[in-house]
């Protein structure tokens, strides 16, 4: 008997089905397999910019090696401070308290600069000490290299800001504490930064919407140096971003604490412009902002151990402000806990810019009662006035999601809001799981994005447009 045409319709639709799926399961293997090959191999073993930071320490920047006599001209010694726990040997040591620094709430700026331009000028390795149960008020102050050897600025006392915004000259008023263009430098020694920022905020337009937007200091800057460690320090109450590293190669930054009221304005708490080669690892931020934030020209940043909150989270960007032109590569943002953040991780670009983020990992993430779980937001707009769309957009690409788990304080968990011409690709979701605290189901809202999803994913993407 032959069967008729209409008998063999059934067979045909599910053959037909089978090979659309077969084709859809190629294509996400294809997809997964382009971002491992771009994305995963700038991490590999033999280009690992991280490699050298789990090895031993250069001679350079290791504490106490052997074979340093100390100078004959020393006035005094004392055991150097070693960040990393490690060997400990005889060094100078330039007390600030010997150049006339008080720490009785007057300014002694003048005594540290003073005490600075010794060590500074030392052959052999040295100490800057900043004496413990102290309270050193500072006026801005800038400590520039180069040196002539390393040197450790070993701060047990506390550094304060002077809380009067009129004591910062009109033609720089972004700077408090500036190190600038020195190699092998060590800042810690569990020493407290406190930034009196509280006449700042209060100021901000952010605040007071009736004032003009103005800039305000960072607390602790780091320009143009290499060989970096910044280790064991509390800062608080900054007047705006807590600590900047720009144009700064080869940096550790560990056991650090930063914290500001989460209403505090643009207080981010780590900021990375321009710089290669970081790791920011056992740290815990709370702030105003975003506790970690990544921009223009940074590559090859590692944050790992980080506890964040409050604050916006960590964010890269926001990236092409004004049409400009912005880079950011080889981020991985690893082990990390939010809680109570605005965001949780963001990626934010604004519309008319050009130029890429791209081989991007987040992973092992925990969230709890985080408000906008996972971001990329191409359509960022930070501004008084209505952004309007643009044909242009810094690209944003092979970025992967990975072990990401816990609660939202909002219903839509994952929002990729990516730009109507230039679509976000080659995004990677892996082994995520987002539940809002009530127990309602997230959604996602998933906008001009290319994407793959791998294992258990909730709320799953699903494209809008």
């Amino acid at each position: 008997m032959v069967p008729s045409p209409h008998s063999l319709t059934p067979k045909i639709n599910n053959c037909h089905l089978f090979l659309l799926r077969l084709q859809m399961a190629i294509r996400n293997l294809l997809l997964l397999l382009m971002f491992s090959f771009h994305c995963f191999s700038c991490f590999s073993n033999s280009e690992d910019p991280f490699a050298n930071f789990f090895a031993e320490p250069p001679s350079s920047m290791v504490a106490g090696e052997e074979g340093d006599a100390p100078s004959s001209s020393e006035r005094s010694s004392m055991e150097r401070f070693d960040p990393l726990g490690g060997r400990i040997s005889s060094r100078r040591v330039v007390n600030v308290d010997n150049y006339g620094a008080k720490g009785d709430g007057t300014d002694d700026k003048e005594a540290f600069e003073k005490a600075w331009k010794e060590a500074c000028a030392c052959h052999s390795s040295v100490v800057f000490l900043v004496p413990e149960h102290k309270r050193y008020l500072l006026k801005p102050i800038i400590f520039s290299g180069p040196c002539k050897s390393d040197v450790t600025v070993m701060i047990k006392g506390t550094l304060e800001a002077s809380p009067n915004p009129s004591d910062w000259d009109d033609r720089d008023r972004r700077h408090w504490i500036v190190f600038s263009g020195i190699r092998n430098l060590v800042v810690g020694g569990g020493g407290i930064l406190d930034g009196k920022g509280k006449n700042w905020w209060r100021n901000s337009c952010k605040i007071n919407t009736s004032r003009p937007c103005i800039s305000a200091p960072t607390a602790l800057t780091f320009n143009s140096c290499k060989d970096l460690r910044v280790e064991d320090l509390k800062i608080k109450d900054s007047q705006q971003i807590h600590v900047l590293f720009e144009y700064c190669t080869d940096v550790l930054v560990s056991r650090l604490t930063i914290t500001a009221p989460s209403w505090s304005p643009n207080t981010d708490g780590i900021h990375v412009t321009s710089t290669k080669n970081i790791l920011i690892t056992h740290s815990v931020i709370g702030t105003g902002d975003d506790c970690i934030s990544i921009v223009d020209g940074s590559k090859r940043l590692k944050a790992t151990d980080i506890v964040c909150g409050p604050g916006h989270g960590i964010s890269i960007g926001s990236l092409g402000a004004g049409n400009s032109e912005a880079h950011v590569s080889n981020v991985l943002v690893d082990k990390v806990t939010l809680k109570n953040t605005t965001n949780g991780v963001r990626i934010k670009t604004w519309q008319g810019g050009h130029g890429y983020a791209k081989n991007i990992i987040f992973q092992n993430i925990e969230m709890h009662n985080v408000h906008y779980p996972i971001v990329i937001d191409q359509n960022y707009c930070d501004s008084k006035i209505p952004c309007h769309e643009q044909k242009t957009a810094v690209a944003v690409s092979h970025v992967l999601y990975k072990n990401i788990k816990g609660t939202s304080a909002s219903e839509v968990a994952i929002n990729f809001n990516c730009s109507r011409s230039t679509w976000c690709h080659k995004i990677v979701l892996q082994d995520i799981t987002l539940k809002e605290n009530d127990g309602v189901p997230t959604k996602s809202s998933c906008n001009h994005v290319e994407w793959v999803e791998i294992g258990k994913i909730f709320p799953s993407c699903a494209q809008k447009n």
